[in-house]
């Protein structure tokens, strides 16, 4: 639940103001990252104790790594949180984890990625 009420719809909020909304509305920008990045400080203080977010690997850690992985493209970092960081890294080594960002292949650039998510916000 998490997940689906909180890291997923900010983090799509924040990526569509700071990478796809044709303008700039850096109220909007900052009022997203700053929640995403609370959100990941909740992460974070939750995984100091434990390796993933229930006992063992779970779906709840699949549902959110795969939001928090990209963090960088929301615009929000996570260098001074070390427990997610962790968490990032542990999940990113496991070889399913690896197979399943590879489906289906990214663009070369970036910026094929930007252009296609400006083209769905601006229809």
């Amino acid at each position: 639940m998490f997940q689906m009420g909180g890291i997923g719809p900010m983090m799509g909020q924040a990526n569509v103001f700071y990478r796809y909304f044709p303008e700039k509305i850096q109220p909007a920008i900052d009022r997203y990252q700053n929640e995403v990045k609370r959100l990941f400080t909740v992460l974070n203080d939750h995984l100091a104790d434990r390796a993933y977010l229930v006992e063992d690997y779970s779906i709840a850690d699949m549902a959110n790594w795969a939001w928090v992985r990209t963090h960088s493209w929301s615009g929000v970092e996570i260098d001074d949180l070390p427990h997610l960081q962790a968490w990032v890294e542990r999940i990113g080594e496991r070889p399913a984890a690896q197979r399943g960002i590879a489906i289906p292949a990214r663009p070369e650039k970036a910026d094929d990625v930007v252009k296609a998510g400006q083209s769905i916000i601006q229809k």
